[in-house]
């Protein structure tokens, strides 16, 4: 909306004069000290993840990371837990994952928060802000179309991303964009241009969200879409420090200024690279 595209054009200037006073990576480092990453699958809930939730958490806290989001694959796309499984306990199943990288970051000093990967025919989306015990409670978004699942995950306070909304994969049927059921686009997958992954060819699909969240006026987010211990250095860098899930979704919504991590470049919540490798303002 308006209060937001104003907010996002502030922003945009202050990410130029970031590139024009020369910021290096260690100053984004001091400035934007708390790293998360976004998108992160474990083997307990989602059938691609090679480590469990205990092994990623103290993977991602030994290279760098405040935090994490476990955001495994839900029924409608490649999960792990028992489909056949009654609500509640196909909740519990899918959750281990989280729950055992809980329990390992408070003990080493990680925060993980519980998010999900929602998948519809092939397109999928980051749910944020809620919880198992509220996932749990609502078997209702089983059957939920997309418009009605952002209705009710809205109503609780929570936040749908698209998740990598113009990826090319033979599990993906066709491109299909929902402007009017989410509230943000994640506009750097690390595994699209990392080459450590079969995706990690080019960025023109991260490149095309990017665009297509600027015309509608959507924040962004980073995450690595990691299955494994082997990390791929993406994520959202904030000044402060995330107390929960909510105030995360609070801050991507509000216009709090933070930073987008794909690898060794650096990107303003607009889009705008801003350190790394290149830098160009017309990004």
């Amino acid at each position: 909306g308006y209060a937001y595209n104003q907010i996002r054009n502030r922003s945009a200037q202050a990410a130029k004069e970031l590139v024009m006073n020369h910021l290096s990576t260690e100053e984004i480092g001091k400035r934007f000290p708390y790293l998360y990453e976004t998108h992160l699958h474990t083997s307990q809930g989602s059938a691609g993840g090679r480590n469990t939730g205990a092994e990623m958490a103290k993977a991602c806290r030994q290279a760098g990371y405040t935090g994490i989001f476990v955001t495994d694959h839900n029924w409608g796309g490649n999960t792990a837990a028992d489909r056949s499984l009654p609500w509640r306990e196909w909740v519990e199943r899918f959750a281990q994952g989280y729950r055992d990288a809980r329990k390992t970051g408070e003990r080493i000093g990680l925060d993980v928060f519980f998010g999900w990967e929602a998948g519809y025919q092939g397109t999928e989306f980051l749910i944020y802000g809620l919880t198992p015990e509220w996932l749990a409670d609502h078997p209702e978004l089983r059957d939920a179309d997309v418009a009605t699942q952002h209705e009710i995950v809205n109503a609780a306070g929570g936040m749908v991303i698209h998740a990598h909304p113009f990826r090319k994969e033979a599990y993906i049927p066709q491109i299909r964009l929902f402007p009017e059921a989410v509230d943000g686009v994640e506009g750097i997958n690390v595994s699209h241009t990392n080459p450590l992954t079969a995706s990690g060819h080019n960025g023109e699909s991260d490149r095309q969200a990017r665009e297509y969240a600027i015309a509608h006026g959507f924040p962004m987010t980073a995450g690595s879409d990691v299955h494994s211990t082997c990390l791929l250095s993406g994520g959202m860098a904030f000044p402060r420090r995330m107390k929960d899930g909510e105030d995360f979704v609070r801050t991507v919504m509000s216009g709090e200024d933070y930073l987008l991590k794909d690898g060794e470049d650096w990107y303003s919540r607009e889009g705008i690279r801003v350190a790394g490798q290149t830098i160009d303002l017309t990004d």
